[in-house]
């Protein structure tokens, strides 16, 4: 029997990266998969990927830094599938490189939106159906930049601190309601937006920082993610848990 059989999941940002292999893994153990993206092009794509695999899903638009658009990926999730099960809070954003006493208020602003206020309206309501469910699964996608810094990055630090606090409080709150919540700290992964932004040499000195010395793969992350949505890890909430190469450990 396959992993996540007769289960809702949802994944925002799911039209490329960590997004993308999250929505596939979900849809490989057998959950009924819906993916958020603001592209609609990218999330049609991961639809597409999805479905010539055998797996069943589909795609809704949405703005995930918009509370009104949280609200609504809910509602078309329930009613396209009538519960929603599992909840990937992937989408979020770097924002401009620059030290904190040179970082625009307007960039702060558009990374904290997305980043922080959005993965807390994407909880807000989900937590909301899953007590009428009578349980479920929230995994937000946070960074090590949720442990250490992440210099010339000030927003992005403090958006993803705020997520794994967030996720802490979640699974304090909502233990007893059967709904677990945790967080998953990646380092150092090699997407497109990681190669379409640093040449050959760039992306090997930051591959070095790691003990392992490369760069991470989205299903890494997409495997930790499926772990932690299941109930091979039902004694788990609260957790932050990296998956960076060895990157925080020196």
């Amino acid at each position: 029997m396959a992993l996540l059989e007769n289960k809702v999941a949802f994944v925002s940002g799911g039209g490329s990266g960590i997004g993308r292999a999250v929505a596939e893994a979900y849809a490989r153990e057998g959950a009924k998969v819906v993916v958020s993206d603001i592209n609609v092009e990218h999330g049609e794509e991961t639809i597409k990927i999805i479905k010539e695999n055998g797996g069943e899903a589909f795609f809704v638009k949405g703005d995930s830094s918009s509370a009104l658009d949280n609200k609504h990926m809910v509602e078309v999730t329930v009613s396209k599938y009538g519960r929603l099960d599992i909840a990937c809070n992937n989408a979020g954003m770097g924002g401009p490189a620059k030290p904190t006493g040179e970082y625009e208020p307007d960039a702060w602003d558009k990374v904290i939106a997305l980043n922080l206020s959005g993965v807390f309206y994407a909880c807000r309501y989900q937590l909301e159906q899953m007590e009428k469910n009578g349980g479920g699964n929230i995994v937000n996608v946070a960074s090590i930049h949720g442990q250490v810094a992440a210099p010339l990055s000030p927003a992005y630090t403090a958006s993803k601190h705020g997520v794994v606090g967030l996720t802490k409080n979640i699974a304090a709150e909502y233990a007893q309601k059967n709904i677990r919540c945790n967080a998953v700290g990646p380092g150092y992964i090699e997407t497109a937006l990681l190669k379409d932004n640093l040449n050959t040499d760039a992306m090997s000195a930051i591959a070095a920082k790691a003990p392992m010395n490369r760069l991470g793969t989205s299903e890494e992350v997409a495997e930790l993610v499926l772990f932690l949505s299941t109930e091979k890890s039902s004694f788990t909430t609260g957790s932050y848990i990296i998956a960076d190469g060895g990157y925080t450990a020196v």
